[in-house]
């Protein structure tokens, strides 16, 4: 991609900005509120809880400590959402689409010339950070439905059962989430803008009342504070970072769902509703521990057991509270599965993944997708997940790694694209850079400490993922490899077919191809039947650095002799490809194809680990599992299956 190729993200909202009125901003900031800000919006259910945890088990907490987490907190939300994602890293969109692989496109294709490798690096740091987005999608789920149901214990003479009926329940509700999936999020969607709506203004109501009673707790807005608790015990402050991460989980989130609803809306809707919730539910939390704590010296045990967000609340609001507090965090998961989704699609249009089967669910809308091979895969991950860390403060050790791994992996795409593309200067890029890293920096660390305890596990599934795309990416370019040492030219199979005189019968055959080199299908059918139709089409799709091909570059049309022409179509990384729409779009540039009297021909390749290629052996295994799994030409290019005569070849690596 060329630096015209993608417009800085700025002319492309403002381009948007034209176009949208008043009220349609007001729209998409209330579906934004519903989406977007799910996972972060859930935060509070378990965010200054975990601050709590890991203060008590180590010495009492007091006052000068309550004060300090959440001045650390409000300033956290303040630098890292407000500043680093929705000033600075949301303008780096794609035509308006974000998330880490566009971040990755958008760095020029002077720098992806060859397998350098710097390139090399790049897209491995891109493919660890997806793997990282991944075990976010696993974690998400699991926190966010955990900490709602264990709201339950705050009960007034709750029964003993109840303790040992959260496990169950949260894995139900999982399981009904996951099953929903298939039915697509346009038919539920438009119930989560209101009843996020509700939960925002709930956490509001909650905080305010507390904070009225107890106002002093507003000086934590000092920053002063944060510096008084690194002063009374650094290390505690250092170590402490690990929880208060929490409060930001959801900016990548926020930034991969950008190109549904673009950047002035969700702005908008951080800035004059989100933003200003959260703060008064927190310093409404902060408030409420005050109190408690002026109540009498309470003992390590009592600390142990308390939720500042259920304890803000009278007895009689538990079970409601419990009730909208766990739609919020299915609407949480929601929003993340959706992600995972995205980003699983784009790795696949990429090259990254296998070829996977893409159901769009909305017939209006292109981004609502479901993968029912991702959708099983993260089914079992949660499950997993529960039964592994069954309690919320368990999993926040599991999550925080996740998230400020992908941050740091953000600002450094965000770094050398804001170098290449925008042509910073480099002492912008130090500056702005550096700032956002060591934030990053510091929150990575802290959270560093917890691998033993849980981070491990999102450490696990991100290098299993990123492992998974590396074997795929080096097998796929392997067997490219073998097949182009196999087949001959386009043209000198041409010359061939006219000195051996091959009976030509009507109709229109379809080849599926990569490059000039000639199609296994083609070959095999013509060394088969010795005949071949009167027109022959020879396809080749390329996936582009853009999230949708531009109109003018989708189709070119090349005329070869004998009635053989070639198609080249350009698909974009948030598209999937269509050979019969693409066919008549042809028709445009002149092409004669009737779709009744046509056939599609496809291979299908078995692998074999017994060849010679430079790939460790236990690596050919997992690829040619990954071939197994892949979705085969029929669904991937959207082909009618009664056109369609599939080749087997088996192929050495």
């Amino acid at each position: 991609m060329h630096d015209n190729d993608a417009p800085t993200s700025a002319s492309h909202h403002a381009h948007h900005a034209i176009r949208l009125t008043h009220k349609q901003t007001a729209a998409l900031s209330l579906a934004a509120i519903g989406v977007v800000f799910g996972d972060i919006g859930t935060s509070p259910l378990y965010a200054l809880k975990a601050c709590i945890e890991h203060r008590s088990h180590a010495s009492p907490i007091d006052e000068g400590y309550i004060f300090g987490i959440l001045s650390m907190m409000t300033w956290a939300l303040l630098l890292t959402v407000n500043l680093k994602y929705l000033l600075v890293i949301l303008r780096a969109t794609n035509r308006g689409e974000g998330g880490i692989f566009s971040l990755l496109s958008l760095i020029p294709r002077s720098l992806n010339k060859g397998r350098g490798l710097r390139t090399r690096t790049l897209v491995l740091l891109a493919m660890l950070g997806a793997g990282l987005l991944f075990g976010d999608g696993l974690i998400t789920p699991s926190i966010s439905v955990l900490s709602a149901v264990e709201g339950l214990k705050e009960l007034p003479n709750a029964p003993t059962w109840i303790e040992e009926a959260i496990l169950p329940i949260t894995l139900l509700i999982l399981l009904l989430l996951f099953a929903m999936q298939q039915f697509g999020t346009g038919s539920i969607g438009k119930f989560f803008g209101p009843i996020m709506i509700a939960w925002f203004l709930l956490l509001a109501a909650m905080g305010l009342h507390q904070i009225q009673l107890n106002p002093e707790i507003i000086k934590a807005l000092n920053p002063h504070y944060v510096w008084i608790f690194i002063q009374s015990d650094p290390m505690q402050a250092f170590t402490v970072l690990g929880s208060v991460v929490l409060v930001v989980t959801g900016a990548e989130a926020l930034y991969a769902d950008v190109g549904h609803f673009g950047k002035f809306p969700i702005q908008i809707a951080w800035y004059t509703f989100v933003l200003p919730a959260l703060l008064l539910n927190y310093f409404g939390q902060g408030a409420y521990v005050l109190d408690f704590l002026r109540q009498g010296s309470p003992n390590a045990e009592a600390i142990h057991s308390l939720r500042p967000f259920y304890g803000m609340a009278p007895d009689w609001s538990i079970v409601p509270l419990v009730i909208i507090a766990t739609i919020a965090a299915i609407i949480a998961s929601q929003a993340m599965i959706s992600g995972v989704f995205s980003i699983a699609r784009q790795a696949v249009r990429l090259g990254y993944l296998p070829r996977l089967r893409v159901v769009h669910t909305s017939s209006d809308t292109e981004g609502q997708i479901y993968l029912p091979a991702v959708n099983l895969l993260m089914l079992v991950g949660c499950v997993m997940t529960v039964i592994l860390f069954p309690s919320s403060e368990k999993l926040g050790s599991a999550y925080g790694i996740a998230v400020t791994g992908n941050m740091i992996i953000t600002t450094i795409l965000f770094g050398v694209m804001a170098r290449r593309l925008w042509r910073w200067k480099r002492w912008q890029v130090l500056v702005v850079g550096s700032f956002f890293l060591s934030i990053d920096g510091l929150f990575f660390g802290a959270n560093m400490l917890k691998v033993l305890t849980g981070g491990w596990f999102a450490i696990a599934i991100a290098l299993g993922a990123t492992l998974i795309m590396l074997t795929w990416q080096q097998g796929s370019y392997l067997l490219g490899k073998k097949f182009a040492e196999t087949s001959s030219n386009i043209h000198e199979f041409l010359a061939a077919l006219w000195v051996k005189e091959v009976p030509r019968v009507p109709g229109t055959a379809v080849f599926l191809t990569t490059n000039n080199a000639t199609p296994f299908s083609l070959s095999s059918f013509v060394e088969h039947s010795h005949v071949l139709h009167q027109q022959v089409l020879l396809v080749s799709v390329t996936p582009i650095n853009l999230p949708v091909a531009p109109p003018q570059r989708q189709i070119r049309l090349t005329w070869m002799p004998d009635g053989f022409y070639k198609v080249s179509a350009q698909c974009g990384f948030m598209e999937s490809p269509d050979i019969p729409k693409l066919l008549e779009k042809a028709r445009e540039h002149g092409l004669a194809w009737d779709p009744e009297s046509t056939t599609y021909f496809a291979r299908r390749v078995v692998v074999l680990t017994t060849g010679n290629s430079p790939m460790a052996l236990w690596r050919k295994r997992l690829f040619a599992s990954l071939t197994t799994v892949a979705t085969d030409s029929v669904r991937t290019f959207n082909l009618p299956p009664s056109r369609v005569v599939e080749f087997g070849v088996q192929m050495e690596l």
